[in-house]
C-alpha cells in the first residue's frame, strides 16, 4: 500500500557523513516512519524513528548524539543525517512506515529496498 524508496548510500571513510533519503509514493503524512540497519552477520536492528509530524525523534544508543532524523511531508520523503560514521556502522538501511511510535520491526508493515552504506576504516 506504501511504496518506499530509500538512496543515498555509498562508500564513505571513518568520520565522515552521509545523507540517506526515504522517499514514498504516495503521501507520508499518516505514518510513523523508522530506519533499521543490518549490519553483517547481525540481525535487523533499529537505528531511529521520526512521529508523524516530524514533533519526536527517538534512536538507538548506538547512534545517539551522532545521528538525526528529519522530515518533509510535503516532499514524501524522510532524511537519515548520519554523521561521524564509524566502519561498524557497515550496514543496508531500510526505512519503514508504520501506524505507531515504535521501535520494533513487527509495527512497521512497509518497507524500501534498502540501501548499501559502507564505511572504510
Amino acid at each position: 500500500q506504501v511504496h518506499l524508496t530509500e538512496s543515498g548510500g555509498g562508500v564513505v571513510q571513518a568520520g565522515g557523513s552521509l545523507r540517506l533519503s526515504c522517499s514514498a509514493g504516495e503521501f507520508l503524512t499518516p505514518y510513523v516512519v523508522g530506519w533499521f540497519r543490518h549490519r553483517p552477520g547481525k540481525e535487523r536492528e533499529f537505528v531511529g524513528s521520526i512521529d508523524k509530524t516530524g514533533t519526536v525523534t527517538r534512536f538507538a544508543d548506538s547512534v545517539k548524539g551522532r545521528w538525526t532524523i528529519s522530515r518533509d511531508n510535503a516532499k514524501n520523503s524522510v532524511y537519515l543525517q548520519m554523521d561521524r560514521l564509524r566502519p561498524d556502522d557497515t550496514a543496508v538501511y531500510y526505512c519503514g512506515t508504520g501506524g505507531s511510535f515504535s521501535p520494533f520491526l513487527q509495527d512497521y508493515p512497509y518497507w524500501g529496498q534498502g540501501t548499501q552504506v559502507t564505511v572504510s576504516s
